[in-house]
């Protein structure tokens, strides 16, 4: 048994896996070294960052072939730390993030990205789409001609190389080919090099140099917080995108502990925070990779990159890289959800654009869990504003009416339910028919019994029928009796 999970967790998809690892490993390079600057340090934070994280969480993580390494988002919620206080306490910063998120993950906070609506989901993966191809446009400032040659030439093999064989990722045989030409050639093009200075050392266990006093811990606990949160957000969306590619399922508990775990790691090696990757990931995707090698071979060729073949990548032109992300970006975009817009309910469409927009104008500034708590709460509010509606229809006879109650009866509705009666008109007999309905929560058990005590200042008697028996056992939980003429 012990055989046949690792076979299926690591060794199910070998050569797939890591071919496309490699694929990844290549593309994490500019990235890492462009999210260090963004972040105010050095490019090797963020390599030894996606090498740490990488690596742990190919072992710890609940979402297999998920790639998670230093990511923009994450730098752009230390960049304050680091300039006020210096990189020791982002170190520990990253440390005391990775435990918060081990806490979430065993409070077993992952269930709660069940709640994201699909509108919020896809509004989330088309504002990604949208926000890494608008990263790549930086890399076209002040290049020739040749820059838009290189990425049309990387989008042309892409694309016709799967055609022919799909024996190897279409988007390493682009990397390598136009790696080949633009060196052979010579072209004076931007290059991974430009990007950053790429050391060739391992890196070393090394505590956070600063002082373990309480003004430290009140420094880097809103960064932590807010660095656990948003890694965790964007890992589990991550994951739930990737469950859907995949049609697999994933453990969302477990990685939120693979998460944390890996942050700690990061840590003490001096690596900056970070999370799962939706471009990254969507490269090993189409690239092949499924299991928790292919994450594991990213981590590994990234660290040989740099310690072996860190001449030949600095010389690798931007423009493949280029064109690699904007062949993620097409394939990330939910490109039905155009044509469907139109089909689904008003409210849905809102919630994705608003998502979307919220997404793309928060990111450009800050952090974009704000775009997604705007489509959460949205959808919330609309949820809110559907169910929040109850109706009463009335059947009457000589002696008796009979009010029959459909809808949810909260605290949101109540005060709609009583002003629906009329106490004084009433006949003596008075019955409410709960049987389309569900009473909630204290406030509905108090609304009944306030309209029975209007009745009964009329001296008129109010039977009810039809409780679900959870609505009777909280209705009886609050003190209301069901029996004799209030049954």
């Amino acid at each position: 048994m012990k055989q046949l999970k690792l076979n299926n967790g690591w060794f199910s998809n070998t050569r797939s896996d890591v071919l496309s690892g490699m694929t990844v490993a290549i593309a994490l390079i500019p990235e890492a070294i462009a999210f260090s600057i963004l972040a105010g340090v050095s490019p090797m934070v963020g390599l030894y960052a996606s090498f740490c994280i990488a690596i742990v969480t190919s072992f710890a993580g609940g979402r297999p072939g998920m790639i998670s390494a230093a990511t923009g988002a994450m730098a752009l919620l230390v960049g304050s730390l680091v300039i006020q206080h210096g990189i020791e306490y982002l170190f520990a910063a990253t440390v005391l993030a990775g435990v918060f998120q081990i806490v979430m993950g065993m409070l077993k906070l992952g269930r709660f990205i069940t709640f994201l609506p699909q509108p919020v989901m896809t509004g989330f993966v088309n504002a990604l789409a949208i926000l890494i191809f608008m990263a790549q446009l930086t890399h076209f400032k002040g290049q020739s001609w040749v820059m838009y040659a290189l990425v049309a030439l990387t989008l042309l093999i892409i694309y016709t190389v799967p055609l022919f064989t799909k024996a190897v990722p279409s988007a390493l045989v682009a990397i390598i080919i136009v790696s080949v030409l633009s060196i052979v050639l010579d072209l004076d093009v931007k290059t991974v090099g430009d990007m950053g200075e790429i050391t060739s050392a391992l890196p070393l266990f090394h505590l956070p140099q600063l002082p373990f006093t309480m003004d430290t811990l009140l420094i880097i606990l809103p960064y932590s917080l807010s660095l656990a949160v948003v890694g965790l957000l964007e890992s589990l969306m991550t994951a739930t995108l990737i469950d859907d590619i995949t049609g697999t399922g994933s453990d969302k508990n477990r990685e939120a502990k693979g998460q944390g775990l890996a942050n700690i790691v990061t840590g003490f090696f001096g690596g900056m925070a970070g999370c799962a990757m939706i471009g990254q990931s969507m490269v090993n995707m189409k690239s092949g990779g499924r299991t928790r090698l292919s994450t594991f071979v990213s981590g590994i060729f990234l660290l040989f990159l740099i310690l072996v073949l860190g001449d030949i990548v600095k010389q690798i032109p931007m423009g493949a890289l280029v064109g690699v992300m904007i062949m993620v970006c097409i394939s990330t975009f939910e490109w039905g959800s155009l044509k469907t817009l139109a089909r689904v309910p008003l409210s849905d469409a809102l919630v994705m654009i608003v998502t979307v927009v919220t997404v793309v104008t928060v990111v450009l500034t800050d952090n974009l869990s704000i775009g997604v708590l705007f489509g959460v709460l949205l959808s919330a509010l609309t949820f809110a504003w559907k169910i929040a509606s109850i109706s009463l229809s009335v059947q009457t006879s000589a002696d008796m009416v009979t009010y029959v109650v459909s809808g949810q009866l909260f605290f949101g509705t109540t005060s709609h339910f009583i002003h629906e009666f009329n106490y004084e008109g009433d006949p003596e007999n008075i019955r409410i028919d709960f049987t389309h309905s569900h009473v909630w929560d204290q406030s509905a058990a108090g609304a009944i019994a306030k309209t029975i005590s209007k009745y009964a200042a009329y001296g008129k008697s109010v039977t009810i029928t039809g409780l679900n028996e959870e609505s009777t056992q909280l209705v009886k939980r609050v003190g209301l009796s069901l029996s004799g003429g209030h049954s």
